[in-house]
């Protein structure tokens, strides 16, 4: 049986401020990258389409749609127990991801304003709407009686290197998949508003189409780098990313089946359909997509969950540190072997049908 209460307690750096979850294979990252080497990118090649997007950015269409309205302006204790908790985790998580992005989006900016314009301007946008976001989901902690101390993460988190073909492929891919996450919740939610208990979730129409257009951006930018699409290696370095992206996201969400049980989603086949769509997406950027109807694909994805269950539970073990760590590393390997596994299955060829899916 497991303890619940009311308001489950949570571990707080100060008082009402949310100490920062434990840094993880799963957790948001914050990242860098060689910034003269974007300063160097040849955009020629796609300029008008870059330009297209740009506009697009420039617009700001969800400049009114950020608002606390009345539906905000209530107490929201009666969300307690495991909703409550299981809540506060996304937000806080939503919140951290999305500050990550402005962080890296905005020093972008600053780097190339003197050297590449256009893309310090793209930039520019890409870090407004993701400090948007941020402070929205923020303040929705506030409500809960919690904050996340976003300078102190600025500070302290651990910033990880990524070079910028990497940056392209991930972001590209977070983006698209944060796009169907979102809008597969706010659809259900429209057939089944009984379990809507928090307004947020209204405001996912139109933050989804954010994700849509940084992901469009990231597609153009892409496809001006021959590079990183027209060889070998670029194939499997697509195929990798496809694949960690695809095996992190199955991760979180059976990692946390409970908040999707909340919204009366079922966690495997949202995840199933997250998965299948953006891969579909990912066709009109990427040479090669992975072959989601192969009869061991989903199920080589969940055996990467459930070694991760395993880590968790044994992360949940009084035990020497030491100990822990020895019994992890076969979990690990299980993972990345069935990653490996996902990895033989061939992909499907893009290019060759370029027409049919742009």
């Amino acid at each position: 049986m497991v303890k619940s209460f009311d308001k489950p307690p949570l571990d707080l750096s100060k008082s009402g401020v949310k100490a920062p979850v434990q840094e993880t294979l799963l957790t948001p990252r914050f990242y860098t990258t060689d910034f003269d080497t974007v300063a160097k990118m040849d955009i020629s090649g796609y300029e008008t389409e870059l330009r297209s997007v740009i506009d697009e950015l420039k617009a700001d269409y969800n400049r009114h749609h950020f608002v606390r309205d009345d539906e905000f302006k209530q107490g929201w204790d009666h969300i307690v127990g495991e909703k409550r908790l299981a809540f506060i985790d996304f937000l806080e998580r939503s919140c951290t991801s999305e500050f990550s992005g402005f962080l890296l989006f905005k020093e972008l900016s600053r780097r190339l304003k003197d050297s590449n314009a256009l893309l310090s301007e793209a930039f520019a946008y890409l870090a407004r709407d993701e400090a948007r976001h941020a402070g929205f989901l923020n303040k929705s902690m506030a409500d809960f009686n919690l904050s996340l101390d976003l300078s102190y993460l600025t500070k302290n988190r651990t910033y990880t290197f990524f070079p910028i073909e990497w940056v392209i492929y991930t972001v590209y891919l977070s983006e698209k998949i944060g796009y169907w996450r979102y809008i597969l919740v706010f659809r259900h939610m429209e057939k089944n508003p009984e379990y809507q208990f928090y307004p947020l979730f209204r405001k996912f129409e139109s933050w989804c189409q954010d994700e849509n257009r940084h992901g469009d951006f990231f597609k153009a930018l892409l496809r001006s780098q021959p590079q990183l699409w027209n060889n070998w290696r670029s194939r499997l370095w697509v195929r990798f990313f496809l694949i960690t992206v695809f095996a992190t996201h199955t991760m979180t969400v059976f990692e946390r089946g409970n908040f999707y049980e909340i919204l009366g989603i079922h966690p495997r086949q949202y995840n199933t359909q997250v998965v299948e769509e953006t891969n579909k997406t990912a066709a009109k950027a990427f040479p090669i997509i992975l072959n989601t109807n192969h009869p061991y694909f989903f199920w080589y994805l969940e055996q990467c969950a459930v070694y991760n269950q395993k880590i968790i539970d044994l992360n949940q073990i009084n035990d020497w540190k030491i100990a822990k760590f020895i019994q992890k590393i076969p979990l690990t390997l299980m993972i990345f072997w069935y990653m490996f596994k996902l990895f033989l299955i061939k992909p499907i060829d893009t290019e060759a049908t370029r027409q049919q899916v742009c």
